[in-house]
């Protein structure tokens, strides 16, 4: 039996984790599609073409070392603006979504293009400040060399360009339930998640 949750948010939200946990505790598989625009980035930045870098994508791209460093993250956000990069995953993420057994995809269009039937949706987010210090903290702990400021200004560059893109924007879906993590530990966002998903599943069936 199918069950879809799509999980939405910017980046450094905390979207990834929550994710990993809401599919841990359900028993459903996981997707992280965010790691599809960063394999592309990645071939991108080695001279690929980003649409047949995307046409051409296969599970070993997203195993490669090095997906989830700054340069690659900029990189996916700058492929994930273009539609036909878009368009070439989209079977892939939809197929994942309706496997048996249920299915968690978190990403910045899973509730509304990837999957707007989702049975449960959510968007995760925090404020650009508090994304910036997770992603530098976490920058410097991989060994990085950079500053709070940089990273805040790159946060709310990709952010604007997410927001802004024409094809597929990040934006919570109408029915999208809303989980502001900026002033939540680990554990509080991951049960606020696993509550909005058991409440959205029982007026399922109550429905």
């Amino acid at each position: 039996m199918a069950f879809t949750i799509a999980i939405d948010g910017p980046a450094a939200a905390g979207k990834g984790t929550i994710s990993r946990a809401v599919a841990a505790h359900f028993g459903f598989a996981h997707l992280d599609t965010g790691l599809l625009y960063r394999a592309v980035g990645r071939k991108m930045l080695d001279g690929v073409e980003p649409i047949l870098a995307a046409q051409e994508l296969v599970p070993d791209d997203l195993q490669v070392e090095g997906l989830r460093t700054a340069a690659v993250g900029q990189a996916a956000s700058r492929v994930a603006a273009i539609p036909e990069v878009r368009a070439a995953l989209l079977d892939f993420q939809r197929a994942f979504a309706r496997r048996d057994g249920g299915a968690v995809l978190d990403g910045r269009d899973i509730g509304t293009v990837i999957c707007p039937e989702a049975e449960a949706k959510l968007f995760v987010t925090a404020s650009a400040e508090v994304r910036a210090r997770r992603r530098y903290e976490e920058l410097v702990a991989g060994g990085a060399v950079t500053d709070f400021e940089t990273v805040l200004a790159e946060t709310r560059e990709r952010d604007h360009r997410d927001a802004t893109r024409a094809d597929a924007p990040l934006k919570p879906a109408t029915d999208a339930m809303m989980i502001d993590t900026s002033e939540l530990d680990v554990e509080a966002a991951v049960a606020a998640a696993i509550s909005a998903v058991e409440a959205r599943s029982l007026e399922r069936v109550k429905g």
